[in-house]
């Protein structure tokens, strides 16, 4: 039952999520570090728009055989990936790291991480809640 809980599909997300967002933040500040570095090439890692197929992917190899079972969802399985890019350079020197984009992209995955540590933390509030019968 406990197992159950903390292996949720919901848990396993955030836990992928925060996982993406603490490899995007050190992609970034490599990118960051390297904004002077000749003939570097900037990266960026992708994660939501996988995770969002999976969700979204109606395969589901498991039938359910009575209108009352509960459905089961599979495991998401999914990786963040680091892609270099490697088709633009808006530098002579061949360096591609515009510093003010990257340091958007900086405070925009701070907040993105913040809120699914948020979201982490109120799952785990909700289940301390009711094993706590509501008491505190």
């Amino acid at each position: 039952m406990l197992n159950s809980l903390l292996k949720s599909t919901q848990v396993s997300v955030l836990e992928k999520a925060l996982g993406a967002a603490s490899l995007r933040h050190d992609v970034i500040s490599n990118n960051i570090a390297n904004v002077n570095t000749p003939e570097f090439k900037k990266s960026e890692v992708s994660f939501e728009d996988q995770l969002e197929l999976a969700l979204n992917t109606k395969s589901n190899p498991i039938a359910r055989t009575h209108k009352r079972h509960m459905p089961i969802k599979q495991g998401i399985n999914v990786e963040p990936t680091i892609n270099t890019i490697t088709t633009t350079s808006i530098r002579n020197d061949g360096n591609n790291v515009d510093i003010d984009s990257e340091m958007a992209s900086l405070s925009k995955n701070s907040i993105y991480y913040d809120a699914v540590a948020q979201q982490l933390s109120k799952y785990f509030s909700g289940i301390k809640s009711a094993i706590n019968e509501g008491r505190r």
